[in-house]
């Protein structure tokens, strides 16, 4: 491997890193938002959905951290799929038990409620990106 090659090959992890980071700030802005709003406002469904969707988020968080050889993959698949999820869950009008929706939600949805959902929905986006990004220089073919 050259040096280009290594030096892009840090790159893309050094960014799967700083990719990880904004959505764990995120992750609990989001998480300490819902304790400020309480429990109540929630379904079962959607209680449950963020409680597996952080555990796998922790997990995801723990694979890139840890250098692991899957974390690219993993941050791909779960950065793009749940960014999607958390979107649908906060940013879309009432549409099912799977709902937390914040437009007609009144005052029970401060600023900081949305800025929370937003970092960590960009921190998601980054995640999936910076993922997808080390996955395609690693297939990139070798210059002798």
């Amino acid at each position: 491997m050259t040096r280009g090659e290594q030096a892009r090959e840090y790159q893309g992890h050094r960014l799967l890193r700083y990719a990880c980071l904004l959505y764990a700030i995120g992750l609990v802005a989001h998480g300490a938002d819902h304790l400020r709003r309480g429990r109540d406002v929630l379904t079962p469904e959607v209680a449950w959905a963020g409680i597996l969707t952080t555990i796998v988020g922790m997990t995801v968080i723990a694979l890139v951290f840890s250098g692991h050889r899957l974390a690219p993959l993993a941050a791909a698949a779960f950065g793009f799929s749940n960014a999607a999820a958390v979107a649908a869950v906060h940013l879309l009008p009432h549409w099912s038990a799977f709902s937390d929706a914040f437009p007609g939600a009144g005052l029970g949805v401060a600023a900081t409620s949305w800025a929370a959902v937003l970092i960590e929905i960009a921190g998601l986006l980054a995640l999936g990106a910076a993922g997808t990004y080390v996955m395609n220089a690693s297939r990139r073919p070798k210059t002798n």
